[in-house]
């Protein structure tokens, strides 16, 4: 270690591996230091099991079989800690604490102060939260919408950690109230791939299920980083290597999880090496993925003038369109400028193009180092263009695989939570409940930030999330805040989302994932969707942490009461019991039907995905290949191209600790990861502090504080932590179509501190 300081930032050795015995240490070591024994041993038996807990860490599917270990990771352990953790943030800890004073504070000690227990309210002027009744906050909710003179004066945030039960309630309550004003977290996140995938094969969620990857003999992983995102993934690529699989990773940074996974279920990854994760390892320049891939494809073509079988020729006639379009302009660039581009040595693309050319069971994987660009949907395209030149979808091992980081945040979308609905969804929203739905298009996250900030929307509710943290501009993004009337935060746990509040602010306290929630004498559960459009179940079994906590669909049947003057939805029967709500769901969303019978089916259910089967619902019913750009960062000569990841110790904006122990960084989060001969090159020693500053529409931003960490990245290419580098990335540096903030590609420059 370079620093044995207890309280210091300590700088250590990188690990080669992901997982292995000091996962399983740390996981128990995590729960145990929050909750007692049998408490947490309780909830891990549950944990990802069939009529279990979902674990809200990420959106990763289960297996039929489930290990009796244990089916759940390090990172989900420490996801059920924080969220069924001993300690409260009550009453007497938020008069005790000024909002001033909590906003001191770091995001991790925020969420170490436990579960909220009761509805808190700050009014204008004021200096502390204070308690308030569910009713008082129901009612000063209603007022507040009643009294806008006009609906799109408001929006309203989903977080992907609710239910589709929740989220189908609040997107009807929203439209009924007369906006589609609803910003959600996939606008953050996996937008660029649902708008990408949409227009090229018909639906916008991937096309493979588990058993995919199981058939495929080659696997790409774009921009992801699973052994800290979504480690289960892990044994997934195992059990696709052990079935002959190669897999190639593009990612900047040479992520442990991606080089070798100790599995700790198993002999050899407890006492032994483990397994190679990565065959080939593209260490891509930051957004030069389109780069890549347009050199991959050129070669492809190059080897089939002399072997056409590498081309599924068939399928592209029988079953795309576009094709000669693509291929003109993808011939107009210039390899050997394309290969420059990529960082990468040439030899090592060509053993990755005979890999390709040799096999047709293909599946892309990708996560956020994809789709938050401003080129992030031509990204998700061009990755498309691949798998339609070699036949590589509809059907079994082959297809597209976005990794959803968030549990549900693909079933919100499929229940209706879209600022821009489809025509089709407005339509049956108003047979079935006959009202007429509005039918311009709402705002976005971003435009949702920049209408708060020019006092165009008055009031703000969310529901889960963190979304200060998790937006970019976080100073811009606080003024937009400060500038609401009225802003509502239905949470599980206190965060800085809080503490930059409108002028009258509320928390309303929830129930997560692990409470058990009672309703006349019957335990209820909710349902959710995974990554792969699989619905299933998920049931409490914690008793939760206070009486005056409410579920989420509770929540929004109150406020809908308090708000809405009508006849139309008997909003107390819907959620007397949440079968009812299920009902209505199967009325109003396809794919859903027979709902409460196919549900109770201990592995659930899949919903229709043309794609998987080779049908492609685009309006000319083929899959569409596309012409895309290269990125244009057009960097100076003294400027860096940033991107900002996670910790190890970090779930979205949630702090479970100050380690990443995979990248060797140990109590701190204000680093930054450089190429030593960038830092040779500037004179800059392992731990200096840096400050990074850059100026995007005349306006100057600027962060100090970070330590310099030399670390395995492409020239030229920094990687930070979110939310601590997202005051750099400014609210209108956003994907083209898409509008996702481009937060993996954000130019910086660097000064070093005295």
């Amino acid at each position: 270690m370079a620093d044995t300081t207890k309280d210091k930032l300590r700088i250590g050795k990188q690990y080669d591996h992901a997982a292995g015995m000091s996962a399983v240490v740390i996981s128990m070591r995590n729960i145990f230091k929050r909750m007692p024994v049998g408490k947490s041993f309780k909830v891990l038996n549950k944990l990802n099991q069939k009529e279990g807990v979902d674990c809200p860490g990420c959106a990763w599917p289960d297996p039929n079989k489930r290990s009796r270990l244990g089916e759940y990771c390090e990172n989900g352990v420490k996801a059920i800690a924080e969220e069924a953790m001993t300690a409260r943030a009550n009453p007497e800890f938020f008069s005790k604490y000024s909002v001033a004073e909590l906003l001191a504070q770091s995001d991790y000690w925020l969420g170490q102060q436990g579960r909220l227990t009761h509805p808190m309210v700050i009014r204008p002027g004021g200096t502390h939260y204070e308690t308030i009744s569910w009713d008082e906050a129901n009612t000063l909710i209603g007022d507040h919408l009643k009294a806008l003179d006009d609906p799109n004066k408001s929006a309203f945030y989903t977080s992907g950690r609710t239910s589709n039960e929740a989220a189908f309630l609040y997107q009807l309550f929203v439209r009924m109230y007369g906006t589609n004003n609803l910003p959600d977290c996939s606008n953050m996140c996996h937008e660029s791939s649902g708008v990408a995938l949409s227009g090229t094969v018909g639906i916008g969620k991937g096309s493979t299920t588990l058993e995919d990857l199981n058939k495929a003999e080659v696997i790409m992983i774009f921009g992801q980083n699973p052994a800290t995102n979504h480690p289960r993934m892990l044994s997934a690529l195992e059990k696709a290597k052990a079935n002959g699989a190669k897999i190639i990773s593009v990612n900047p940074l040479k992520e442990s999880g991606l080089v070798r996974f100790k599995n700790p279920q198993t002999i050899k990854g407890v006492i032994g090496g483990g397994t190679i994760i990565s065959d080939h390892f593209l260490q891509v320049r930051i957004n030069e993925d389109v780069a890549l891939l347009k050199a991959i494809m050129i070669k492809l073509f190059h080897l089939a003038e002399t072997r056409p079988e590498i081309l599924d020729t068939g399928f592209i006639a029988d079953k795309t369109a576009g094709f000669d379009d693509f291929k003109a302009d993808l011939l107009k660039n210039d390899l050997a400028e394309l290969v420059a581009r990529t960082a990468i040595d040439e030899h090592e693309i060509d053993a990755v193009v005979t890999l390709l050319a040799d096999n047709s069971k293909i599946i892309t994987c990708w996560g956020m180092g994809l789709t938050q660009h401003v080129n992030g949907v031509d990204n998700i395209q061009e990755i498309v263009n691949l798998l339609l030149m070699k036949g590589s979808i509809g059907k079994p091992g082959a297809g597209t695989c976005p990794v959803r980081g968030h549990s549900n945040v693909q079933g919100d979308r499929t229940v209706g939570i879209a600022e821009r609905p489809p025509k089709a969804l407005l339509d049956i929203i108003s047979e079935n409940f006959g009202f007429e739905p509005p039918k311009e298009p709402g705002l976005d996250v971003v435009a949702t930030i920049r209408a708060m900030h020019e006092e165009k929307v008055k009031v703000f509710i969310g529901m889960g999330g963190n979304f200060l943290s998790a937006a970019p501009d976080t100073y811009f993004t606080s003024e937009a805040f400060h500038k609401c009337d009225l802003t509502v935060h239905i949470s599980t746990k206190l965060n800085r989302s809080h503490l930059t509040h409108g002028k009258t602010a509320l928390i309303l306290p929830s129930m997560g994932r692990t409470d058990k929630y009672m309703k006349n004498g019957k335990s209820q559960f909710v349902t959710v969707e995974n990554s792969m459009g699989v619905i299933h179940t998920s049931q409490g079994v914690l008793q939760p942490p206070s009486e005056f906590v409410e579920s989420e669909p509770i929540i929004v049947a109150n406020i809908a009461k308090a708000t809405l003057d009508q006849d139309k939805v008997d909003w107390d029967f819907l959620v007397d019991d949440y079968a009812n709500i299920r009902d209505l769901i199967e009325k109003t969303i396809a794919g859903f039907e027979n709902y409460n019978e196919r549900v109770a089916k201990p592995t659930g259910f899949e919903l229709p995905n043309g794609a998987r089967v080779g049908v492609f619902n685009t309006p000319n019913k083929k899959a569409n290949f596309t012409v895309n750009k290269l990125s244009e960062n057009n960097v100076g000569a003294e400027e860096f191209l940033m991107m900002t990841t996670r910790s190890h110790d970090q779930f979205n904006t949630t702090i479970y600790g100050m380690d990443d122990r995979y990248r060797g960084v140990y109590n701190g989060r204000m680093v930054v990861f450089m190429n030593p001969k960038d830092m040779e090159r500037l004179n800059i020693q392992k731990g200096d502090l840096l400050t990074l500053h850059n100026n995007y529409d005349d306006i100057e931003r600027s962060v100090a504080g970070f330590a310099a960490v030399p670390y395995n990245i492409p020239k030229g290419c920094l990687g930070t932590y979110f939310p601590e580098a997202n005051p750099l990335v400014p609210n209108t540096l956003q994907a083209r179509l898409s509008h996702t903030p481009a937060s993996k590609s954000v130019k910086v420059n660097i000064k070093k501190e005295a």
